[in-house]
């Protein structure tokens, strides 16, 4: 009896195999084009289409028509070069953004953050936002403050040449702070380039001091070094007029991120009884400067690690300043400590 069910199980379990194939058989078997439109379809191709003839094959000639030119080129729009030179904002000839490839000043990138900058935007930019931010109701007026002197001077007699002149600044050789602008996330203070120089007095006498300093800054920053000559004869320094005795890297970009994780980071915290920068260092204007002596340059690691190529005792000391878009010292100062960079002292904003 189970051998006579067999093969009617076997017929049912194929059927039931199929069954989900034979819809799509009807559909692909199903035809979505009359008969008139398949005949109304171009039996040719442009395959078929014949060859040009002997006469316009034989008068191709490429050499002959790039002669006829004269050297130059059809007009196109890649041709397009920026202006050298910034003449004024009503020049007819003004140059492209730097984020537009045509312009001088295009660099491509970045296309890899390095880590201080990311640690920069995602943590220390909206920390410095909230530190130095004053929320100032809609509204607002501060209070008038009642002004010894103005502090710009107006113009004063019958000349014509004195009406519609900007003030005059402060008597003295004093110079006006700049002004700090409400703080938003648009001015949040960050770093904008990173000027390495480097001064050897004893390439007065010997050339080689110059060239180990240029190699050196060239080494840690990753800049070609710009050598610079005296321009005057000062017998007390014993400068010469016309020799080279310093170097100057300037840093920017991702290269300046790079150099200040190193320092921040290598170089810094292997320095012996180092206090830190001097609280009074600035210029009121938000840029920061210390130095490093030479055995502190050489703890720099493409310096350490080839520190034998180097003749002895020729490896320079240094003067690094790091250049910031805050308008103070207080909020440059703030920047660079939330980076790792410590200070002491008193401080002078």
């Amino acid at each position: 009896m189970a051998l006579r069910e067999l093969p009617l199980r076997a017929f049912s379990a194929v059927c039931r195999d199929l069954r989900p194939v034979v819809p799509s058989l009807r559909s692909s078997a199903r035809r979505n084009a009359s008969t008139d439109a398949v005949q109304e379809l171009e039996s040719s191709s442009s395959l078929t289409v014949p060859p040009p003839s002997q006469d316009v094959a034989k008068g191709f000639d490429p050499v002959a028509q790039s002669k006829a030119r004269d050297g130059k080129l059809p007009s196109s729009r890649y041709q397009f070069k920026s202006p050298k030179y910034y003449r004024g904002p009503l020049h007819p000839h003004q140059p492209p953004p730097e984020s537009d490839p045509s312009s001088r000043l295009f660099q491509p990138g970045p296309f890899s953050l390095p880590p201080l900058e990311q640690t920069y935007q995602s943590t220390i930019a909206p920390d410095l936002l909230a530190l130095t931010y004053v929320h100032l109701p809609p509204g607002f007026r501060s209070p008038v403050k009642e002004v010894k002197g103005q502090r710009l001077r107006e113009w004063t007699g019958d000349s014509p040449y004195y009406k519609n002149r900007p003030l005059r600044p402060p008597r003295g050789g004093g110079h006006l702070s700049l002004l700090t602008p409400p703080r938003t996330f648009r001015n949040v203070p960050k770093i904008t380039k990173v000027t390495v120089h480097s001064m050897v007095k004893e390439a007065m006498e010997n050339s080689g001091y110059i060239a180990v300093a240029g190699m050196v800054l060239q080494a840690i920053t990753n800049v070609r070094s710009i050598p610079h000559q005296a321009r005057h004869n000062v017998t007390g320094w014993g400068l010469r007029s016309g020799k080279t005795i310093s170097v100057t890297a300037d840093v920017e970009r991702e290269d300046a991120y790079h150099f200040l994780g190193k320092l921040v980071n290598i170089v810094l915290p292997r320095i012996k009884e180092w206090k830190g920068v001097k609280g009074s260092s600035g210029d009121d204007s938000g840029n920061i400067t210390f130095g490093l002596e030479p055995d502190q340059v050489a703890l720099f690691p493409e310096v350490e690690v080839n520190y034998d190529s180097y003749p002895p005792k020729m490896i320079p000391g240094c003067h690094i300043t790091i250049h910031t878009s805050a308008t103070n010292d207080r909020d440059a100062r703030l920047l660079l400590q939330s980076i790792g960079l410590p200070f002491y002292g008193k401080y002078i904003n």
